[in-house]
């Protein structure tokens, strides 16, 4: 269904909410140069406002590493905001600033070896840029043309075919990520509903991983998809970036009219 008044009402009176957005192409449009990418002032604005709402907490879920999260998000240590990178491996919370798992030395070092091999196999394709990666590395073609972003997805299927076979493999919008950590965005979604004991979740994204995460929802939840998609698990598809700024502002004013919010008695 499109998004709608109603479909927010179960979360308007939600005792404690968690609102858990990706960022490219949901928060930001998608941008030829990915370290450019910034919120929309709309989507800014209403984050922030969710932000500042009666037991509500907001997180940015993205596959991006927490430490480029936070410069394309402009965020401070004084954020309210919650973030979950690289797909839910790494994390950053107010109170405790940055959790992120060891990583082994045998894994950085294959990281390393496999995202050289990946440059250097790639180097004289147009437009394609391999992406340093917290768990691995990610090959962005959105400026190749198809033949030579095809050349440059074979060639690093095979290096981590040949390399690391044990390695996950995610596609996105023009980018074929590869990883040593299998944490997907349904457990960065569960580990932030947990920490925040959020009673319901609303969840947007507008790409493939995160369908991951909208599968994962419960009765309750809200997922969003932003962006028409021939099939989803969300209950909600928001046409753009806009449209889903408009839904997520019209939530933060219900739950401040409504105000009275006890987030630690039912």
């Amino acid at each position: 269904m499109t998004a709608g008044a109603t479909a927010i009402d179960p979360l308007v009176t939600a005792r404690r909410l968690l609102v858990a957005l990706d960022f490219d192409g949901t928060l930001s449009p998608l941008h030829d140069e990915p370290m450019k990418a910034r919120m929309l002032p709309a989507a800014r604005d209403a984050v922030r406002t969710l932000a500042a709402a009666p037991c509500t907490w907001v997180a940015l879920v993205s596959g991006r590493s927490l430490t480029d999260l936070r410069i394309i998000a402009e965020h401070r240590d004084d954020s309210p905001i919650l973030l979950a990178g690289s797909h839910g491996a790494e994390y950053w919370t107010p109170d405790a600033g940055l959790a992120e798992p060891d990583e082994q030395p045998r894994d950085v070092v294959l990281r390393d070896r496999l995202r050289a091999e990946a440059e250097q196999a790639t180097r004289h394709l147009h437009g394609v840029w391999i992406e340093p990666k917290t768990f691995g590395f990610g090959v962005h073609t959105r400026m190749a043309p198809p033949a030579d972003a095809k050349a440059a997805n074979d060639a690093a299927d095979a290096i981590v075919a040949a390399g690391a076979p044990h390695w996950r493999r995610r596609t996105g919008h023009n980018i074929v990520e590869y990883s040593f950590r299998d944490e997907g965005k349904d457990t960065a979604v569960s580990h932030l509903r947990e920490l925040v004991h959020a009673d319901a979740v609303l969840f947007a994204g507008d790409d493939v991983t995160d369908e991951d995460a909208l599968r994962s929802l419960g009765p309750g939840d809200l997922g969003v998809r932003v962006g028409e998609a021939a099939v989803t698990a969300a209950t909600v598809v928001c046409p753009g970036i806009p449209a889903l700024a408009d839904l997520l502002a019209r939530l933060a004013a219900r739950r401040r009219e409504r105000g009275g919010i006890d987030c630690e008695h039912a």
